[in-house]
Order: structure tokens, then C-alpha cells, then sequence
């Protein structure tokens, strides 16, 4: 039997040099083609190389891939002329050059070179997808924001380069997907690569060491993905041995063209060749399940909101990095560490012969290099014994100091992971867990990285602390892990009320991890703490999510610290109940998304403000653009606007009486003009949160519990209305720019704006133009202000959320003329949008003649009725009313939310002697509008802007409501909307 044993153990041997021999292939150096804002995205939030080694490790890399970063078109082409690169990635838009023209001159720089583009949105039916226009990409992948993407497009390009010498050397096994969908390939590739993986795992729990295990993960299946029948037959008829299953669209395009059954024919053609084959048919049409179940094939319908449960369940059914250990030269281990403090601490106390065996070996850089701890294994790697005149004692110091400088310098302005033992209130941005930030959370540590590497605006302002608060994110695996353990998937898929939803989410357990960090986190938290939202989609680039989900503001006040745990994690449970809420279904319905892709992280925020008495509120909250859509007097677009109220934020974001000024032109002010437009426009109301009284658990949900709407008259004692009113004396008639005197206070911010006690402006002029540099686009930012006095004050601005506007660079030319002009029933020269609509024969207005202000709630649920039925029958239609749309005062507009309008497509404000508001600007809801297309006309508050009323009054009514009329045109009506000028035009 010993010579069986032995060759057993000789096989055993063999097989593991075998498998270190595949994957020989490897993305070492990555191009990435992007905007600065993009590239940290790929660095910081989804960190390739530290993902590939956290979830892959062992699967083909032994170092991270490196990542080179090019602005341009012509810098990435200038460093293909210098360097080697593995693959390179497209993330538009690139300022001087299409994405497929870059595409084809990097194929004659750099021939064979894998190029994938890595698109922001799904690219439109009409876009020229014709191989000759494409043929300087490979692939296309759509990035919604999840970082599993970024790990999938670099496995599957080296699957492609590898899969022939490993099937040769190993047999290892192929999944052949077939899908020509950017956006669904982006959605089902990394699913499949997690599950893969998943299993590779759980089969290797008893080999026999760490290094077998990492070594035999190799062998994991490959992922072949092709894009149509003829190459999709290829894979097949080559690697036929080899393939454990295949997945396929129905329709897909077969000798050049889109081919609805080349699909079902492909399945079939395998099927017969070997009838135990796992097959999956994929397609938008419901009615083809029926012809899978002919071949016969599983089916799952890619309209399903649990597309992603049946494929993760047809894998499931159907198919089936370590610590750095200190050694003394003979190989025995003497300590080891799993991160760099633990690292550290080692370092004092680990023999000098384990330093030296260690040194010499360049064992500390490449494990740093591996930690993606790049700058410090390039510092430490060229230096040698020699350098230290053969003093082990100085090159322990030298690690150690260097190791201690970039512990701490990586805590500003970076990310840095939650370690209860280990956390330090003064950290910058922390998150718990290891999946994404979310879209909100990601915009909010890219701030942090600029104002940390911009030091020039604290040099400039060394008077004022200029600062992102203390932020906690629970990343999006802390949200599976409570939607799986409480088993809450299915309410995705249910219509019960957002009531009923965040009742449910109340009674499930919080995972014991996110327990126990919160709670240690709590342990040296004692602030006032703002929690909020930050699903993956949320304040994304093409489509905002702005304001659809929930937001938790807590005093944290509490003696007992479990008390404030459990109203922590109520509010974080509320929050993640929020993701299935009917505007954010609506919203997600509207966009194409499937809510069942959403995943929701939450930032756990240190809220800004002083405690006056009772009350915890900010001197000043607002909402700034780079972008001023409606500029006047002697104001650019590029000037950026900004709103402004006393106190917290909502009174801004929910469209109240505020002040809107240009950071460029702080003094003009046009509906503050004379003391009468000044008294009418003044900000009467703000919002505080309650501090020092008993706080439940369940009250945390309560907004009226927490937050009072206060009247700036019961608090003109209170320092930041002090330094913000002006006062009115009535027998002058005149507004003088004090608090002091006989007169009434009246808040005008005059002290800020006109006299610069503190530089507000300025502050947002510098603030706007660094976020707007570095996202490559206009920018929306959120901010607060503490003001104070005396000279051991310092005071604040405090930078609380950035996201891009709406990109309305790529315009299409259109020209209204003077005719277009008169023969309009609607002109605006305030509108949003660009481009030509004639699909449109629905008009929903408000009867002009019935209309009540005090009825706008009762209005707004009409709406919503009318919007069901609408999109029932699958209309387009124009919405046209008084006021401000969205705003919350039912006095300054029809407080309508996105459920009751999610079928509009064009929305007119008109001009009421009743409603007094200024044109949407800022606001969540204006946000959405402008990321999903909606044009949208302010009408009123120009005096060449009409509405011809006798015209619309006239159109026959084919359904109504006690305040509205349906009224539907013979044929659509041609609506011309030019974003350069601002003007719309609307022609029966």
C-alpha cells in the first residue's frame, strides 16, 4: 500500500504545481479613461484591487492590479506610448474624444488590447450599434453604482485570455452566457462571479492548508460571455467537454440582425447534443417561457422584480487573504497580524532576525502591495540593509515610523473601516462592513478626499473651520444581511403601504454585527446624530432618487447607552424600510430599474448645530448649485445659486419661504427689491430638533416628536437670529440692516450677505467650483453654518452632501422662431429640458376657475388617482397647475410626491395671485425632475410667458375630478424645448 500512498501524495503534489501554473494571465495594469470623480469612485468606494483580493484572493492574482488614472483622451493615448497595460476602461464622458472613436485609435496604438466601455446609462435603441461604429470596443457594461461590476468585467476579461490554457492543463469547467444587453449582462455577470466563488469556497473547506486552498480556487468555472449566436455556437462547439451550463437571451442578434428565436434555436442545437445540459432562457417576453419549457429550458422573465432570486436560484439547483505571519529564519512563527496596527504593535516586539529574514525577502512590500497599501510598499521596498549601516534596530524604527505616519495620514480624507477596538471619534469618514457606500455616501467621502488634498480654501478662510462632519456608513451588505435574516425580500414585490412596510422592518432583528458596532461606536458618540439614506442609486449621475427615501434626526442624548442604541437602530431600520416605499417603486418603475437591484447603505451623520435652550438647530442650512438654470440681471449659468433659510435643512429642501442669492452676486436679490417684498418673502418658520427630554424608541419615527416647526418671533433671543435679522420700523417705512432698536425683527441675512460677517459667499463660490472640477460636471451641494462670537469661537461651515446635476452639455440643436412663437398655445423662457416631443395628446390641468389654495392637498390626491389611470393605459401626458410643484406649503404650490405623478412627461407652473413662489429650484423634487427628462416650463414670472387659457378651457374633456379636467387632443401636440436659451414652445 506505501507505493499507492506514495503515488497518491506524488499526484496530490503534482496537481497543486498544476494549478499555481493557471490563470497565468492577469489584469496587472489597468488603464482607466474617466473624470477625476469617477476614477476615486472605482478607487475608494468600490476599490478594485483591494475588492478582487478580499473576495478572489488566490483565484489569479498574487499582486493588486494597478490602476493608472487619464483624464483625457490624449493623455490616456500618451500613456499607452509609455507603459504596458493589461486592460482599459472607458467610464464617459471624456472631454475630447467619443468613447468608440477612442476605442479604435487605442486598437491601432495598442493592437489586441482588451477595451471595455463602462457606461453611466443604458445606451438609448436608437444609438448606431453597428460594428463598424463599435469595433474599438470589446465590451460594454453598464455601472449603476455596484461595485461588483468593477470585480466582473476583470475576471471575465482574463477568462477570456486564459480559458484555452487551463481547460488544456487543468479541464477546468465554462458557464457560456449569452446576452447582448449591456445593462442585464452588468446585472447577471457579477451574480454569477459571486456565486461562483461562494461555491469555490465551501468545497474547499477541507484541503489541507490555507496555501492548497488558495491555490485550488483556481479551478473555479469560468465565465465566457458572448454577445451572439455565431460566437456564442463557437464557445460552444470548441469547449463543448467543458461546459457545465448556458445561459441565454431569446433574442439575440444571429447573422447581423436582432433575431427574436436565434435564442430558442441556440438552446435547442445544444440540447440535442447533450440532453443533461442545465439550460436558462432569458427574455422581456413573458410568453416565451412556453417555448423554454419545449427544448426544455428554465425560464426567467427579465421584467421579474425576482430576476435576480431565479437566476441566483437556477445556479444554486441547476449548476453546483491572509495575515502577515512574522517567521524567524527556520520558517517557525513568532507573530502575526492582520492589519496594520496589529502590524505595528508586532514590529516592536518580534526578534531582529525575524526583521532581517522578513527584509530581505521583500516580504513587508509585498504584503502591503497586497492590502493595496500602495504609496507605503513603493517607500519601502527600494530601501536595503545597507542603508541602515546593517543596523536592524534602524530598520525597525524606519518601519515602524513609516508605518504609524501612514496609519494615521490614511484617516483624513479616506475611508477608513469600522474596528471597535480601534475607533477614534476624531476619524473622518468610517464605514461598518464591506459592500458600497451607496450613491449619497459616495459623493460625501469624494468631498472629504477633495477638502483634505485642497488645503488652499482652509489658507484662504483661516478664520472658519471648514470641514465635512464625522460620518458613519453601514455599507449595503449590512442591508442583505437584515433583509436575508429577517426574510424581507418579498415586500419588494408587495403594493401594501409604506406605514405597513416600516412596521415590518421594525420588528426584525438588526444583524448581531451591526449591533455590536453601533453599540461601541455609541460607547464614544454623544452628539446629536443625523441618519440618512444611501442606496446605490441614490444621487447617481442620470438619475437622482433625491429625497424619496427616509431621513432620522436623534438627540443621542441619553444616560443609558442602550437606550440610544435602540433609537440608533430603529432609525437605521426606518431608513432601510424607506428602500421599499411606493416613491422609490415608482420612482425605480419610471427609470427601468428593478427594485429588487436597490440596496441601501446609511450614513449615520454627526448632526450640525448649537443647543439654544431646548432646541438643537444650525444658524444657517442650504442648498447650493454650481448651475443657476434661471439667471437674471447681469448673472451667468455658471454662477451657481444657492438657497438659504435659518435652522435645519428641510425648510430648504421642501421648498419653504427662503432666500435665494448667487454666490457670485450676493446682493441681488430680486424678490427682497423694496420693505414690502422683503416683509411678504421672509422666512417665518424653521425647524430645531428637541433636545434634553425623554426620548423613546418609537418616537424616533415621529417627526413631530424630534422636530418642531418653530416661529422665528419666539426665538429673536437666540444668537443665530440675532446675527441674521435685520429690523423693520414701521412709522419710517424703512428695513435697517441691526437687531437692536425699537422695530421688529425681520430675517433678511443682510449681515452675511451685505456685510460679510461671515463669507458666505465666497465660502460657496470656492466650494461649488472645487466640487464641480473635480465630478466633471455642475454639482448640487447641502451645507450648514454655525455662527458665533468671541474670540475663543470659531466659526463653522460644514459641507453635508454633494451630488452631480443633470447633464445638459450633449444638446441637440433646436430653434424656435418667431412663428413657432405665434403660434404657441404655451411659451416659457424658464423651462428645463431640450429636444422635440410629439407623442403627447393628454393634457391634465387644473381648473382655473375652481381652483382653492387651501385645496391643494385634495388636489394632489386627484392627481395621483388620475396618474394611476394614465399609467394603467400607458399615456404620456402634460401636467399644468398654479404654484410650485412638489412643495411641501400648501400655500406656495400642489404638494404632489412622485407615486401621485409618475407617469408625467412634461409639467407646467404657472403664475397665481394666490400662490406666491418662486420657480422650483433646488429642491429634491425639482431634482428628479431634471434627471428624468420631464421638461418642465415656469410660466408667469416673465412678462413675455403665456398660456393661451381659452385655448386649453376649450379642448374637449374626456374625464374630470371636482379640480381637474383630462383633456385629449385629436392629434399630439409638438413641443419644442431649447436648453441653451432656457425657452419652450408648445404648437397644437
Amino acid at each position: 500500500m506505501a507505493p499507492e500512498t506514495k503515488q497518491f501524495d506524488d499526484d496530490f503534489d503534482h496537481r497543486f504545481k498544476i494549478y499555481r501554473e493557471l490563470m497565468d494571465w492577469k489584469v496587472e495594469d489597468i488603464l482607466l479613461i474617466s473624470t477625476q470623480y469617477n476614477a476615486w469612485i472605482m478607487e475608494e468606494d468600490a476599490r478594485l484591487s483591494e475588492r478582487i483580493i478580499h473576495e478572489y484572493r488566490g483565484l489569479n492574482l498574487s499582486h493588486p492590479p494597478r490602476l493608472t488614472w487619464s483624464s483625457s483622451a490624449a493623455e490616456a493615448l500618451e500613456s499607452l506610448g509609455r507603459q504596458n497595460f493589461d486592460l482599459v476602461i472607458i467610464m464617459p464622458p471624456i472631454p475630447d474624444m467619443e468613447p468608440f472613436i477612442l476605442g479604435e485609435k487605442i486598437k491601432q496604438k495598442v493592437p489586441g488590447l482588451p477595451v471595455i466601455l463602462l457606461t453611466q446609462h443604458v445606451l438609448p435603441a436608437r444609438f448606431d450599434m453597428s460594428p463598424e461604429v463599435t469595433r474599438g470596443i470589446d465590451q460594454i457594461f453598464f455601472w449603476s453604482g455596484n461595485t461588483d461590476i468593477l470585480v466582473a468585467l476583470v475576471k471575465n476579461t482574463e477568462d477570456r485570455v486564459n480559458v484555452s490554457k487551463d481547460i488544456e492543463k487543468a479541464g477546468v469547467r465554462i458557464i457560456l452566457m449569452v446576452e447582448d444587453s449591456p445593462s442585464y449582462a452588468s446585472i447577471i455577470l457579477p451574480l454569477l462571479y459571486k456565486e461562483i466563488v461562494k461555491q469555490a469556497q465551501a468545497v474547499m473547506e477541507d484541503v489541507v492548508n490555507e496555501e492548497h486552498r488558495l491555490l485550488t480556487m483556481r479551478t473555479r468555472p469560468k465565465i465566457l460571455l458572448a454577445e451572439n449566436y455565431e460566437d456564442a455556437l463557437h464557445f460552444y462547439e470548441r469547449y463543448e467537454e467543458y461546459i457545465i451550463g448556458v445561459i441565454s437571451d431569446t433574442r439575440i442578434p444571429k447573422h447581423g440582425e436582432l433575431d427574436s428565436y436565434a435564442g430558442i434555436d441556440l438552446l435547442s442545437k445544444i440540447k440535442e447534443r447533450r440532453f443533461d445540459i442545465p439550460l436558462l432562457l432569458t427574455s422581456t417576453q413573458a410568453n416565451n417561457r412556453e417555448k423554454a419549457g419545449k427544448i426544455p429550458a428554465s425560464f426567467v422573465d427579465k421584467n421579474s422584480s425576482t430576476l435576480l432570486a431565479e437566476i441566483h436560484s437556477f445556479i444554486l439547483e441547476s449548476l453546483g487573504f491572509g495575515d502577515f505571519v512574522f517567521r524567524s529564519p527556520d520558517g517557525k512563527e513568532v507573530a502575526r497580524s492582520s492589519n496594520l496596527r496589529s502590524f505595528e504593535n508586532n514590529l516592536y516586539v518580534v526578534p531582529d532576525e525575524s526583521i532581517l529574514y522578513h527584509w530581505l525577502r521583500n516580504d513587508f512590500s509585498r504584503w502591503l502591495f497586497a492590502r493595496s497599501e500602495i504609496l507605503l510598499a513603493t517607500r519601502l521596498r527600494p530601501a536595503n540593509i545597507d542603508d541602515f549601516s546593517r543596523d536592524i534596530g534602524k530598520m525597525r524604527q524606519y518601519l515602524i515610523s513609516n508605518i504609524n505616519a501612514r496609519r494615521k495620514w490614511r484617516q483624513k480624507g479616506v475611508v477608513v473601516d469600522f474596528d471597535a477596538h480601534d475607533f477614534e471619534p476624531e476619524m473622518d469618514f468610517i464605514k461598518m462592513g464591506k459592500g458600497s457606500l451607496g450613491g449619497k455616501a459616495r459623493g460625501l467621502a469624494f468631498a472629504t478626499s477633495r477638502f483634505h488634498r485642497n488645503q488652499e480654501i482652509n489658507r484662504k478662510y483661516p478664520e472658519i473651520r471648514i470641514y465635512v462632519p464625522q460620518t458613519l456608513v453601514i455599507t449595503t451588505d449590512g442591508f442583505d444581511n437584515f433583509i436575508e435574516e429577517n426574510n424581507l425580500a418579498a415586500l419588494s414585490r408587495t403594493d401594501i403601504t409604506d406605514e405597513k412596510i416600516a412596521k415590518t422592518f421594525m420588528q426584525g432583528n438588526m444583524p448581531q454585527w451591526i449591533e455590536d458596532d453601533l453599540r461601541a461606536y455609541l460607547l464614544k458618540v454623544h452628539y446629536p446624530l443625523a441618519i440618512r439614506s444611501s442606496s446605490l442609486f441614490e444621487d447617481g449621475q442620470i438619475w437622482a432618487y433625491a429625497g424619496l427615501y427616509s431621513t432620522c434626526m436623534i438627540p443621542n442624548d441619553d444616560l443609558d447607552l442602550e437606550a440610544r442604541l435602540e433609537q440608533l437602530m430603529k432609525a437605521v431600520k426606518y431608513v432601510y424600510a424607506s428602500t421599499y416605499f411606493a416613491g422609490p417603486r415608482a420612482f425605480a418603475k419610471r427609470v427601468g430599474h428593478h427594485i429588487e437591484e436597490e440596496k441601501m447603505a446609511v450614513i449615520i451623520q454627526q448632526l450640525v448645530g448649537e443647543r439654544f435652550g431646548e432646541y438643537f438647530y444650525p444658524s444657517i442650512s442650504g442648498v447650493a448649485q454650481s448651475h443657476n438654470y434661471y439667471p437674471f440681471s447681469h448673472m451667468k449659468p455658471e454662477d451657481g445659486i444657492a438657497t438659504i433659510g435659518l435652522g435645519l435643512g428641510r425648510i430648504v429642501m421642501e421648498g419653504e419661504k427662503t432666500l435665494r442669492f448667487s454666490p457670485k452676486h450676493p446682493q441681488i436679490l430680486p424678490q427682497r427689491s423694496t420693505v414690502d417684498d422683503i416683509l411678504k418673502n421672509a422666512q417665518r418658520y424653521f425647524y430645531a430638533l428637541k433636545i434634553g427630554t425623554m426620548v423613546t424608541a418609537e418616537s424616533v419615527l415621529d417627526e413631530e416628536a424630534l422636530l418642531e416647526k418653530r416661529e422665528v418671533s419666539d426665538a429673536l433671543d437666540e444668537l443665530p437670529i440675532k446675527l441674521l435679522s435685520s429690523t423693520y420700523f414701521p412709522a419710517e417705512g424703512i428695513i435697517r440692516d441691526t437687531s437692536s432698536g425699537n422695530g421688529a425683527p425681520v430675517l433678511t441675512f443682510a449681515q452675511v450677505l451685505k456685510h460679510k460677517t461671515f463669507p458666505l459667499a465666497e465660502i460657496l463660490d470656492d466650494v461649488l467650483k472645487m466640487m464641480r472640477n473635480g465630478m466633471g460636471c455642475p454639482v448640487e451641494i447641502e451645507f450648514s453654518v454655525n455662527l458665533c462670537t468671541g474670540p475663543e469661537c470659531l466659526p463653522e461651515f460644514a459641507f453635508l452632501q454633494t451630488r452631480p446635476m443633470t447633464a445638459r452639455a450633449e444638446m441637440t440643436e433646436v430653434d424656435i422662431n418667431q412663428e413657432d412663437i405665434d403660434q404657441a398655445v404655451f411659451y416659457s423662457t424658464q423651462s428645463l429640458g431640450n429636444g422635440i416631443k410629439d407623442d403627447i395628446a393628454d393634457i391634465i390641468y387644473i381648473k382655473p376657475d375652481v381652483f382653492e389654495a387651501g385645496k391643494t392637498p385634495r388636489i394632489a390626491m386627484e392627481i395621483g388617482k388620475l396618474n394611476a389611470k394614465m399609467l394603467t393605459e400607458n399615456k404620456k401626458y402634460m401636467l399644468v397647475g398654479p404654484g410650485r410643484w412638489g412643495s411641501t406649503d400648501r400655500w406656495l404650490g400642489i404638494p404632489v410626491k412622485w407615486p401621485e405623478i409618475s407617469g408625467v412627461n412634461v409639467m407646467v407652473e404657472t403664475a397665481h395671485p394666490e400662490l406666491n413662489a418662486e420657480p422650483s429650484q433646488g429642491s429634491h423634487f425639482f431634482h428628479n425632475v431634471t434627471t428624468l427628462g420631464i421638461t418642465y416650463l415656469n410660466i408667469g414670472h416673465s412678462g413675455d410667458d403665456f398660456v393661451n387659457w381659452d385655448w386649453l378651457t376649450s379642448l374637449p374633456v374626456v374625464d374630470e375630478t371636482p379640480f381637474l379636467a383630462h383633456a385629449k387632443l385629436d392629434k399630439p401636440f409638438v413641443l419644442k424645448a431649447d436648453g441653451r436659451t432656457t425657452t419652450c414652445v408648445i404648437v397644437p
